[in-house]
């Protein structure tokens, strides 16, 4: 069931005085947010690189790397935040004139994710003297103690929730770990090495490298498409800092300042550099870049991204694109096979299912359960796990949650009660990986459930579509979507306006495969807008018989040959009469 529910000020907010329209006020009052706050989204308001926990001490060990020309290796993560925070970097420390820089990124399915002792001893082929992770290593103990084994300093970057005990790294930079003091613990891994590159900036100013070098100081605003990209693609909470990281991104990108790599990306997915917005990251350029790491291997992605020759890295995404349409294939099966199984449960009555569901089939592809996960967990809106056939009687698993429920805590608690359940584990609130023993499945499975139904009853389930309320007939216009479209980075935890309300249909015609273009007439007024329904039930729609239909919509702006007409983008549509 389907609870639409009109969103009401978070708390008493001093407005202040400000020319934005009285809706938009409303929006950022819904919020919780001061307009005048939020909308000076300048870098000088960043939080300071200073307040993370040994960000000095990671500078510090970074610079001694320079100073004795020692190889660097930077071991990455195989999604788009793995992908965007080797990207930058690499790029950073070339810039700072590193002679001996190099990336390795595993491969899931052979090594698994993060700093694992195999892993390892792949890197210690190129003789490193330091290994720098990016997203990755909090939960890396073995992999950690290897390279001492092997002296090889470690520096962790990354920005997962610590267990009970942290790995003997040589340094750990992490908001979330012990004792850290940064007032966002929102950061994603492109965030945190990015911090860590601004204060190895300021300590190689400090020490004059640049001039000795004969280098011109870098930039580092150049980095932050890259930055953007990686913090939409992580779906972090967009709170003012990383709006103000992402912001900025988008303006430079919107400016023509953007790197060969995301250019192509954006080119590929029909993206207009001049208009693009956050959700152009999420749903255009990440599963793009996603799907090497999902498919194949997340070096095609990264070496996009580092292009310099945008001919060379328009081949590199058009590679990336040609795994995304496969990925999709694989991803459409799984889906099929996944509501099949659940179907013969029980019709997707949600009340005969588990409050937390596992689901598993032996042919499944272990780099796609993740996004199987996610689409589960959207239909039957409860804590989904995904597994896969691993190596050695294991199984992958993929984890996804809701509203409520902190997926990492779930498992710590699992863990606990369990302690040979699970064979590792990690991640954060709405998303985690872990791997159990094949024959511990349904054990696990019974676990899982029971731990979810601590947390939650059939009540907290329930789907509701949060609205910003009615629009009334004189803002349905151009104007106010511009406005929208590029007011803020709308995001995780900073959801995008929606608005509901009634609508006389005019016109309803299916085109694509199943999207419901409509004509519908705006209440209180004679004037028309199109509208369109991407993903409709074709056993419902067109309806000719409807005559009023209730709607959750966005404003849009449709282009088509040089022109612009408002629209709506209808997210959730009933029937009235």
């Amino acid at each position: 069931m389907i609870i639409i529910k009109r969103r009401e000020p978070v708390t008493e907010i001093v407005m202040g005085k400000n020319e934005l329209p009285d809706i938009l006020k409303k929006i950022y009052h819904h919020r919780g947010i001061c307009p005048n706050i939020s909308l000076e989204k300048s870098l000088s308001n960043l939080h300071s690189y200073n307040l993370l926990k040994d960000v000095d001490k990671a500078a510090q060990r970074i610079y001694k790397a320079l100073v004795h020309n020692e190889r660097i290796i930077i071991i990455g993560d195989f999604d788009s935040d793995g992908a965007t925070s080797t990207a930058v970097a690499v790029s950073a420390l070339t810039m700072f004139g590193a002679k001996h820089i190099n990336y390795l990124v595993p491969n899931r399915f052979d090594f698994g994710y993060g700093l694992s002792p195999e892993i390892v001893d792949v890197a210690a082929k190129e003789s490193p003297q330091l290994i720098i992770t990016v997203d990755n290593g909090i939960a890396n103990h073995q992999g950690v103690s290897r390279a001492k084994e092997l002296g090889i300093d470690v520096l962790i970057t990354d920005h997962h929730l610590a267990a009970d005990t942290l790995p003997d790294a040589d340094v750990i930079v992490n908001p979330n770990q012990p004792g850290d003091q940064f007032p966002s613990k929102n950061l994603a891994g492109v965030g945190v090495i990015f911090y860590v590159m601004l204060a190895l900036r300021s300590l190689l100013r400090d020490k004059n490298w640049f001039a000795e070098q004969q280098i011109a100081e870098p930039n580092m605003a150049s980095l932050l498409d890259l930055v953007a990209l990686g913090t939409v693609a992580d779906v972090v909470p967009l709170d003012y800092n990383n709006r103000i990281l992402v912001h900025q991104g988008l303006l430079r990108i919107r400016h023509g300042q953007v790197r060969p790599g995301i250019k192509a990306l954006l080119a590929i997915a029909n993206r207009q550099e001049s208009r693009v917005i956050a959700s152009d990251f999420g749903f255009a350029i990440a599963p793009r870049l996603n799907a090497a790491g999902r498919l194949d291997d997340m070096s095609i992605g990264i070496k996009c991204l580092l292009e310099p020759d945008y001919q060379s890295a328009m081949v590199l995404a058009q590679q990336l694109d040609c795994l995304n349409h496969e990925r999709k294939a694989i991803e459409s099966q799984m889906q099929q096979d996944a509501f099949s199984a659940l179907e013969q449960l029980k019709d997707l009555a949600q009340k005969s299912l588990p409050l937390g569901v596992c689901i598993y089939q032996a042919d499944w592809h272990q780099g796609v359960i993740g996004i199987l996960a996610s689409r589960v967990k959207d239909k039957l809106h409860r804590p989904v796990i995904a597994f896969a056939k691993g190596s050695h009687g294991e199984l992958k698993g993929s984890a996804r949650s809701v509203q409520g429920i902190h997926i990492r805590d779930i498992l710590a608690n699992i863990a606990n009660y369990y302690p040979e359940l699970i064979l590792k584990f990690g991640g954060h609130a709405m998303a985690a990986g872990l791997t159990i023993k094949e024959k511990n499945f349904a054990q696990f499975q019974k676990a899982f459930a029971d731990e979810v139904a601590k947390k939650l009853t059939e009540d907290d389930l329930q789907h509701i579509i949060f609205s910003d309320g009615e629009l009334p007939e004189y803002d349905f216009n151009l104007q106010l979507a511009e406005k929208l479209r590029y007011l803020e980075p709308w995001g995780q935890q900073f959801p995008e306006p929606v608005f509901d309300g009634e609508f006389q249909i005019h016109n309803q015609r299916i085109v694509g495969q199943n999207h419901l273009k409509l004509l519908l007439g705006i209440p209180n007024s004679e004037r028309m807008i199109d509208a369109i329904a991407f993903n409709v039930d074709m056993n419902v729609w067109p309806n000719y018989h409807c005559q009023t239909i209730f709607a959750v919509y966005k404003l849009d702006i449709n282009e088509y040959r040089g022109r612009q007409d408002l629209q709506l983008i209808i997210d959730y549509l009933e029937v009235k009469s």
